[in-house]
């Protein structure tokens, strides 16, 4: 895979997190297109319109991107929500809707992409997990089961396509400091802070940084991973 001219297909790259790993991509070389589901892209970037809960607006984006701008090597699967309560107070539609948006995205994404990488005999799927995933969180019954969903999704990849040179990772942020959760009330943040061994919430970069690791070269013997980067909060 080259490192300069490689096509990078990040999902949720308009904000936060996916905005960060767009941007990092994007100064390492790599030709960057992020999906977006209404509104306006960022700009600086190639962008196609996807509702990527959808099987052919999947389908009829990968044709687009393909017939434009080329044969993505990269996929960062980053799109994601919330929608929090305790189980007893969780609606059946805040459940299917987190699955929809953060599992079945995945799956919708990675079967587009595999049928370009099978052909090419190379690739590099990453997938946005998260902490919760591998530990749970009360509150987050929907969201721990979508991000762990995720990365039994990206082991069951990394073993279907390892043969044909294709690599499927996933990071797993901790508390990362992003527009979000600057909405949090202070103490709550401080107390997050002070729970985790390195005292600071992460950076949106320290998540790019990470999914750099992944796109590049020098994880070329790295696959079916999970990468906390949360500050050693897991151990």
């Amino acid at each position: 895979m080259s490192e300069t001219s490689s096509i990078a297909l990040v999902t949720g790259g308009n904000r936060g997190i996916g905005l960060a790993i767009a941007q990092s991509l994007k100064t390492a070389g790599h030709r960057v297109v992020i999906t977006y589901r209404s509104g306006t892209p960022p700009e600086g970037f190639d962008a196609v319109q996807m509702d990527v809960t959808s099987t052919e607006s999947v389908d009829a984006g990968f044709a687009k991107i393909e017939a434009e701008i080329g044969q993505p090597e990269i996929i960062v699967a980053n799109a994601g929500i919330t929608k929090d309560n305790l189980l007893m107070r969780m609606s059946e539609e805040d459940f299917d809707k987190v699955i929809e948006i953060n599992l079945k995205s995945v799956f919708n994404m990675t079967k587009a992409v595999q049928k370009i990488m099978l052909k090419n005999r190379k690739g590099s799927i990453v997938n946005m997990s998260s902490v919760v995933g591998v530990k749970g969180n009360a509150g987050q019954a929907n969201y721990a089961a979508s991000k762990a969903g995720m990365i039994g999704f990206t082991k069951s990849v990394a073993l279907e396509l390892g043969s044909r040179n294709i690599r499927c990772n996933a990071i797993a942020p901790g508390f990362i400091e992003t527009e979000m959760t600057a909405k949090l009330n202070d103490d709550v943040v401080q107390g997050w802070r002070d729970s985790i061994p390195l005292k600071r919430g992460g950076t949106p970069e320290d998540v790019a940084n990470a999914c750099l690791f992944f796109a590049s070269d020098m994880s070329a013997y790295v696959s079916g991973q999970v990468l906390n980067v949360c500050g050693g909060m897991l151990t």
